[in-house]
């Protein structure tokens, strides 16, 4: 029995509708997800009633109509519902949009338009389903199959091709294309080539996105589709690597991003799994266990933004990802790594970036096959990575400086400043509250009238107040990390 119980605002659409004299349905991915028993992430409303008809009916509610194929935002307690009026279309010239559409009163008109059979169905609010092209079968055989002969189906829309690969992963496991509808995809796979990079970035994301990514990636080479989105990957086919992994570059690269799935990684780390080698068959020398792939990684990031900018991909989410794939290879043995060489990284990756290369890397690890046990290495590196980043303690953290005090005692820049500074800081340090301008100018004339020798006494005893504050602090990050 479905679970799913239909919003109330979706059942006052479909009700107020049908008031008007008008049929009404949910149709297309909800209606599917419906019977899935899966929540749709949209509810859509198809109807015989005229985009100006559909405002009528909701002229108490917000509406928006502002396209040419029929559908009109309605905003019910605050929630859009798209409804749109049945249709038919003319040739698609585009591979996309239609030359032309027409209003027509047949629901079973509309659903013929449709692409899959399994988003052609309509249901009305009594959960009666109207399903013209057996998609309640197979989406009990888990099939995805066009609504007719599928050449048509992609001549009109190439789109379809990559959504159908989409569909594949997004939906619950096990979902198949149909032989002659993947056959078609395959025929037909240069006509991806007339569709926008947006569009086609779009289905790429949500295909990476999925927790079926490698399912998808190796769809879009068995059907040729990648070479129209990222046929730099293919390059990695059976081209072997060396001693440190099992695997072909190719079959890495799906690895890596497996396990950046697993892991439930962003989009911008799991598409920096994909393509972090992309450039070592280019950058190959020799062969056999000992073959090497020096600067794969710079021209990677290069390959990396060349591609993400054809896709059209932000400005922000190309840097991120090109930084990525540029510093994965980064050094962090526990004996060698220094300080400053952690400092450059954070440098030129970005310590909000930090958490997610190291991500990164263990994608690479894993996804070689053959990776080491590292634990105390990357925990090395965290500790390292935390210890750099926090501010140093200093004297610059006080709200008073070296120019207040001589202004204050009327003396002459000297040693003294510096003593008085390192006083001041273990107090704050101590209490914290004590780091405001009045205190600290009160404290300063108060030790602006000891002797010498007493003021070095006291700085004295700061100093060691301050370096155990020091030593006590990394130890609590040392902690942290299960290295002490």
């Amino acid at each position: 029995m479905n679970k799913i119980e239909i919003p109330t605002h979706v059942l006052t659409a479909l009700n107020s509708l049908k008031k008007g004299g008008f049929e009404a349905f949910l149709v297309g991915g909800c209606t599917r997800d419906y019977l899935l028993n899966k929540t749709p992430k949209d509810w859509d409303l198809t109807t015989n009633a005229k985009p100006e008809e559909i405002m009528a009916i909701f002229k108490d509610f917000k509406t928006i109509y502002e396209n040419d194929f029929g559908t009109v935002a309605v905003f019910i307690e605050n929630n859009p519902l798209e409804i749109t009026t049945y249709r038919i279309e003319g040739g698609y010239l585009d591979k996309r949009h239609p030359e032309n559409i027409d209003w027509t009163k047949n629901i079973e008109e509309d659903l013929k338009r449709r692409d899959f059979t399994i988003n052609a169905m309509a249901m009305d609010s009594s959960l009666k389903v109207i399903d013209l092209f057996n998609g309640k079968e197979d989406l009990k055989a888990k099939i995805i199959r066009t609504v007719g002969d599928p050449d048509e189906r992609f001549n009109e829309d190439a789109l379809r091709m990559l959504r159908a690969i989409r569909f594949v992963t997004t939906l619950p496991e096990g979902f198949q294309i149909e032989e002659k509808t993947l056959l078609s995809i395959s025929k037909n796979k240069a006509l991806l080539s007339k569709i926008s990079s947006e569009r086609i970035r779009d289905e790429f994301v949500k295909i990476i996105n999925s927790d079926n990514a490698k399912k998808g990636i190796l769809l879009l080479k068995e059907t040729g589709l990648m070479h129209y989105i990222i046929p730099e990957l293919e390059e990695g086919y059976n081209c072997k690597q060396n001693k440190h992994h099992i695997y072909d570059v190719f079959e890495h690269n799906l690895e890596a991003l497996s396990f950046a799935v697993k892991k439930n990684y962003s989009f911008q780390i799991r598409i920096a799994a994909l393509l972090h080698d992309v450039s070592k068959p280019e950058s190959k020398k020799g062969e056999g266990e000992n073959a090497t792939f020096y600067n794969h990684e710079i021209m990677g990031a290069k390959a990396t933004k060349k591609i993400l900018t054809r896709l059209k991909f932000t400005k922000k989410d190309i840097e991120k990802i090109v930084n990525l794939v540029r510093y994965h290879l980064f050094y962090y043995n526990v004996a060698e790594v220094t300080e400053s060489s952690i400092r450059r990284l954070i440098k030129n990756v970005g310590m909000e970036n930090m958490e997610d290369l190291i991500k990164l890397r263990m994608c690479d690890r894993i996804g070689s096959g053959c990776p080491k046990a590292e634990p105390y290495k990357l925990r090395h590196l965290k500790y390292l990575i935390e210890k750099v980043s926090k501010d140093p303690i200093s004297v610059k953290m006080l709200q008073i400086n070296g120019e207040d005090i001589i202004n204050l005692l009327k003396i002459k820049p000297s040693k003294t400043i510096g003593l008085i500074l390192e006083i001041l800081l273990a107090e704050v340090l101590e209490n914290p509250e004590k780091n405001n301008k009045t205190y600290l100018q009160e404290r300063t004339l108060s030790l602006g009238l000891l002797k010498d020798n007493q003021l070095e006494a006291v700085a004295k005893k700061s100093k060691k107040e301050i370096d155990t504050i020091i030593s006590k602090e990394d130890d609590m990050t040392k902690e942290k990390y299960w290295l002490v």
